[in-house]
């Protein structure tokens, strides 16, 4: 995996089908110009998603998406459209990421896909939906690759649970999302403090944020994410939001996710170094904005000088007033007029 901080991961899933239809192209030509546009736009990973209806769901399943954009009725009709892709086809779209210099995954939601995705995958994801799928979850931590797990729709027990699964697999490299599993996510539902409580309770392990909040002008859920503490962000990727589907009316577009890296790029620039100390932009402001001791009068060589004399004024060219105990008492070296800022070679 790219070292990117945030990590990015663009989730196409199965969007490549619809700009397929839209376009009169197939859908592998689909999928591999959405992964070009995934790596023109600074994307570190290009996702997929890899299941067959057949053993992902059963026939009756009902669907639990919003019907209004995706008239779908039940999963399996649903999942069924969006099948046809095989080892083939994923081992193509891998060597295609590849070459492009970006990561490739595809989640796989059955036994076979994950054993024939272990050779083309950077990483594996694993959907919140297999989260109580334990032995599942072992299978792919017994595998040796860094695991990204969703943690939607879940209980902090059910994460811990997760969590321990992979271990015993001897999984060493795990990042679990924060996500909600719900499309598309009200801005109200999206609960991002979750992240700092994952990043607290489970601070042996990486915290991400995968987003289902539809896209803003500014990309402002990302952003947050990314400063709540998000290490990898996964969003859902399109070429046209307008497209009907199950996941294109919540996912962003390259031009969504390049306003979202300029944000990241942005709020690393502004929050800088956690170490306090004075700044070079600061010294010259720091010297003249501060304060130093000033003669209040007229005063003679060998004087002693008195607290009434004194007026801590800009600039802080002279001795500072945390000094005051011990320049009181102290008798003039030479003659000073008033408003004189006092330095250590005067008294």
């Amino acid at each position: 995996m790219r070292k990117t901080k945030p990590y990015l991961i663009a989730e196409i899933g199965v969007n490549y089908y619809d700009t397929a239809k839209v376009m009169n192209i197939t859908p592998l030509e689909a999928a591999k110009l959405y992964i070009k546009e995934v790596a023109n736009s600074g994307i570190d990973c290009a996702k997929f998603q890899t299941y067959k209806a057949e053993t992902i769901v059963s026939k009756n399943s009902p669907a639990y998406w919003d019907t209004s954009k995706e008239t779908t009725k039940t999963q399996y009709e649903l999942f069924k459209k969006f099948d046809s892709f095989g080892k083939e086809e994923y081992k193509i779209l891998s060597d295609y990421a590849h070459s492009l210099g970006i990561d490739f995954t595809s989640t796989p939601f059955d036994y076979e896909s994950a054993d024939y995705l272990y050779d083309m995958v950077d990483f594996y994801k694993i959907s919140s939906s297999d989260f109580s799928n334990l032995p599942f979850i072992k299978h792919i931590g017994s595998k040796g690759k860094p695991v990204v797990i969703s943690v939607g729709a879940s209980y902090l027990s059910e994460v811990d649970e997760g969590i321990r699964a992979l271990k015993e697999s001897g999984c060493t490299d795990i990042t679990i999302l924060h996500c909600v599993l719900s499309y598309p996510t009200k801005p109200q539902d999206a609960n991002l403090n979750i992240i700092k409580t994952l990043k607290k309770v489970f601070p042996d392990v990486k915290v991400g944020f995968s987003d289902h909040v539809a896209p803003d002008e500014t990309m402002m859920t990302l952003a947050t994410a990314y400063l709540l503490g998000a290490e990898v962000i996964e969003k859902h990727f399109t070429l046209d939001k307008t497209l009907p589907g199950n996941d294109h009316y919540h996912a962003g577009n390259p031009d969504d996710f390049k306003k979202a890296i300029k944000n990241f790029k942005f709020i690393d620039n502004i929050l800088g170094s956690a170490e306090k100390t004075v700044l070079e932009c600061e010294k010259i402001p720091r010297r003249e904005a501060r304060r130093s001791l000033v003669l209040t009068r007229n005063m003679k060589v060998g004087e002693v000088i008195e607290e009434k004399d004194l007026m801590p004024k800009r600039p802080g060219t002279g001795i500072s007033p945390k000094y005051i105990d011990i320049v009181i008492g102290r008798a003039i070296k030479k003659d000073l007029p008033e408003d004189t800022i006092l330095t250590w070679d005067m008294i």
